[in-house]
């Protein structure tokens, strides 16, 4: 089968192309796929992380198997799934959409808040466009979505894409292994309930050889924070009175001051810190290259990548970036070889969602799908972020439980806002943009929508001058 990846010289993408192509974890990734054809137009990330993804194939066993492909047309022809993770207006414009929020005290963030309204509006056209371009070329392929906000975009696709296609995102699937560590039992004994929208969602259950465990987890919220970063960012007795464990991106729901605030102490936002990150990476690669070869690109990738994932979140809850502890102890415990392939994050998400509709391992797996009668209170085709079935006849949405009667009116106010922008998007509407920023729960009414746009629509130029 045949691979395709948009998005082919992202940061992460080394990384996902070794997953897939050495398996890991139980998962078929080593023998699904015999192809893996990259998308990047950028020349920097072609040169970069896209080559390393290309020369990784051979000390892996796979010379060959991976190429970066001249035009999107090249990179769909004959391929069987495509893969997206797209960063219209780059990181750049990541920044500019955190720093328009965050200079009027209000939550600056790649897929919340404003800055991901504009990430969405941004991207939605593009990514309708290479819907355009799959249904031509490869009409049969499945589309696994993971460009931010992963929910809004997958909405766009299902809706209106004409393309099979299914969102992932790691962050409910690593929360729940976290709760299986903490409580010292093997995840696969656990059973559990999960809803919401994509970085909006609560587990509601999480039962262990069928009695349920939630309410000892709850008492022990304390505990459970200073097990793992994903919960500290929460007040405790917040999280009891809820009656649910909410995953770590309602963080900015519950307590956006003291994101505000963090961020100033922090002196940046994480965007400004994955800048320099990515700058730092991409050049370090480069060099990596001419010293050493692709094992001397794959050592300092793996390092500089650590970084960004050992700082995650940090910026935003605790008040300082951590750069340089992170860095410190990855160059401590020295790269990962090549040969020694973990997969997980989003990787393993995706390899789990295309292991089941091959029908290799059919699987229950949380993704971003039409809900149909998962959750009671929200539409038939609303993208919901759910526990689902994943099988060679596709993807059925599970029950997904209840959710506490706050949970739901913040996925209430927030499925709208998201089906609004999408309208806004598709009609290249701007009234009905600035209307659907106004009803987000982190945006203080219609005058603030209307200021918010008319700067982010200024900054980002040709990205947003197709509203009218």
């Amino acid at each position: 089968m045949k691979l395709a990846v948009l998005g082919g010289g992202g940061a992460r993408m080394p990384a996902f192309v070794r997953a897939v192509l050495t398996g890991g974890s139980g998962l078929p990734g080593g023998d699904l796929f015999s192809e893996i054809s990259l998308w990047e137009p950028d020349p920097q990330r072609r040169e970069t992380t896209g080559r390393l993804s290309v020369e990784l194939a051979s000390p892996l066993g796979k010379p060959g198997a991976v190429h970066l492909a001249a035009s999107p047309e090249d990179a769909f022809e004959g391929a069987d799934f495509v893969f997206s993770a797209v960063r219209v207006g780059g990181d750049q414009g990541r920044v500019i959409d955190e720093q328009v929020a965050l200079k009027r005290g209000l939550v600056g963030q790649e897929t919340t808040g404003p800055g991901g309204a504009m990430m969405a509006l941004r991207t939605i056209p593009v990514v309708l466009s290479y819907c355009e371009t799959l249904r031509r070329v490869a009409p049969s392929a499945t589309l696994v979505n993971f460009t931010n906000p992963a929910g809004i975009i997958t909405q766009a696709l299902l809706l209106h894409g004409g393309v099979a296609a299914v969102g992932v995102c790691d962050t409910p699937g690593s929360a729940l292994e976290k709760l299986a560590e903490f409580a010292h039992v093997p995840s696969e004994e656990v059973s559990w309930l999960y809803a919401g929208l994509n970085h909006l969602g609560w587990v509601t259950s999480f039962r262990v050889a069928g009695q349920e465990r939630l309410g000892e987890l709850l008492r022990r919220y304390e505990e459970l924070q200073r097990f793992d970063h994903r919960f500290s960012a929460f007040d405790a007795d917040l999280v009891r009175q809820v009656g649910a464990i909410p995953t770590e991106y309602v963080y900015y729901y519950y307590d956006p001051f003291r994101y505000v605030e963090g961020v100033k102490r922090a002196g940046s936002s994480r965007g400004q810190d994955v800048l320099r990150l990515n700058e730092e990476l991409l050049s370090g690669i480069g060099r990596a290259f001419d010293k050493g070869g692709v094992r001397q690109a794959w050592s300092e990738y793996s390092a500089l990548l650590g970084v960004r994932r050992d700082t995650y979140m940090r910026t935003d809850t605790e008040g300082a970036s951590g750069q340089e502890s992170a860095r410190a102890r990855r160059r401590a415990a020295g790269p990962e070889l090549i040969e020694q392939a973990k997969v997980g994050g989003y990787e393993g998400v995706a390899l789990r969602v295309i292991a089941g509709l091959t029908a290799r391992q059919p699987a229950q797996v949380i993704v971003n799908t039409r809900n149909g009668r998962a959750v009671g209170f929200l539409e038939p085709d609303d993208v919901v972020e759910v526990p689902s079935y994943v099988h060679a006849g596709g993807i059925q949405p599970l029950a997904a439980g209840e959710l506490p009667r706050s949970a739901r009116g913040l996925v209430t106010q927030m499925k709208e806002y998201e089906r609004m922008l999408v309208d806004a998007a598709v009609n290249a509407d701007a009234g009905m943009a600035v209307r659907a920023l106004a009803l987000h729960p982190l945006v203080p009414g219609l005058s603030a929508a209307k200021e918010l746009f008319a700067e982010y629509r200024e900054l980002h130029g040709p990205y947003l001058a197709y509203l009218r």
